[in-house]
């Protein structure tokens, strides 16, 4: 699904030298290089703090703990996602409010949002699945209107452009009152371990969350507030600064791959591919608004469990993101949560599948994978 080595060996001569400078130093936590990739990251991000901590789901969990939400706050989030998302709302003994998706775009469904408010309600958390913007004007309308929180999970969409409805664009994880990412390292920006930040404009939220990431304390054994131990180690940072100058064209490469992927699947009437948000296609040349984490297809009519067997069986490797609602998961089973409510995500939980999505795909490549796509629903019809 990722070549990492592939994209090691093209960086290989700039990420090497960065690993060895921290090796000499000896600095492994906190070095130099810690506030060099955050420093960095923020100016690319246009936002005013950057927090590196352990992982993204660290990074979410500590978001929603500096934001001083308490037990019994109700979180609304989307049903169709990685269960990290609503995770760390369970481990703070929030309420997690599970809402349906868009059957175009499969981000959170705005209209569910809505309805899912009560006066309980504390904060929403969109996911950028996938790589795409999530409709975030309409979020932080919603928002404002009922004086609630907005975290942007932005896990799956480090480098993506979001346009506003005056037409000036803001990266995603910079909109939101505060935002997560991971840099796992199959994500667009990833490291040779596990990485995280949270991303914030708000002075005082970001003090409070660089005490939490830090075992609560701002002077050492001085502990302020409630904390946790988390924080990006030197040799991760090391690798996250050698690969950020190469992010954008990192998300150009899967654009490309994307647009000659949906061009073989064109018009066929049981594939469904990939979209963007309203009025944008989100595989051209110039949109930025999808930075394709993964490229998923929607079937229509197709047995796609049988259809991920064949493709096992040539060898090309495919993912079903993700094949249980998390409503249906045993840890996140509420009397709360009613069928009918998550149609659309009872749906796509049957019928997605990701194909290969990265940097080092080939035309070759997607020919195989596109034309075995292709030959099984053909001879399947």
């Amino acid at each position: 699904m990722v070549d990492l080595q592939g994209q090691y060996a093209k960086i290989k001569a700039v990420v090497d030298p960065s690993i060895q400078e921290v090796m000499d130093s000896a600095a492994f936590i906190n070095g130099p290089i810690v506030h060099q990739f955050q420093k960095n990251l923020e100016d690319y991000l246009g936002v005013k703090h950057v927090i590196p901590c352990a992982n993204g789901t660290d990074a979410l969990q500590i978001a929603m703990m500096g934001l001083g939400l308490q037990p019994g706050d109700e979180v609304i989030t989307a049903d169709f996602t990685f269960a990290a998302t609503v995770e760390v709302i369970a481990l703070l003994q929030l309420t997690p409010v599970l809402v349906d998706v868009d059957p175009i775009n499969f981000n959170i469904d705005i209209d569910a949002i809505e309805k899912a408010i009560t006066p309980k309600t504390k904060a929403i958390v969109p996911v950028h699945l996938f790589g795409l913007a999530a409709d975030m004007d309409a979020i932080m309308d919603l928002a404002k209107k009922h004086n609630l929180y907005v975290i942007e999970d932005n896990a799956q969409g480090i480098g993506a452009d979001y346009t506003h409805k005056d037409g000036s664009k803001t990266k995603t994880g910079a909109i939101g009152h505060v935002a997560s990412t991971s840099f796992f390292p199959s994500k667009n920006l990833g490291c040779y371990g596990d990485g995280g930040a949270i991303f914030t404009n708000d002075d005082e939220l970001a003090h409070t969350i660089r005490g939490i990431v830090n075992h609560g304390m701002y002077k050492r054994y001085h502990h302020d507030v409630v904390g946790v131990n988390s924080r990006l180690d030197s040799i991760q940072a090391a690798v996250l600064d050698a690969k950020l100058p190469y992010l954008d064209s990192y998300n150009k490469a899967r654009r490309n791959a994307a647009k000659k992927y949906s061009e073989a699947f064109k018009n066929h009437p049981k594939v469904v591919t990939p979209s963007g948000r309203a009025n944008c296609e989100g595989i051209c040349d110039t949109c930025d608004c999808h930075v394709f984490h993964q490229y998923t297809l929607n079937l229509k009519n197709v047995d796609r469990d049988a259809l991920v067997a064949h493709l096992q069986a040539a060898n090309i490797p495919c993912g079903v993101y993700y094949p249980i609602p998390l409503h249906r998961q045993k840890a996140y089973q509420d009397k709360r949560y009613k069928e009918e409510d998550f149609k659309v995500t009872n749906q796509l939980v049957k019928s997605v599948i990701s194909l290969p999505m990265h940097t080092e795909l080939d035309d070759e490549q997607i020919e195989f994978i596109t034309t075995t796509v292709l030959s099984f629903i053909n001879s399947n019809s």
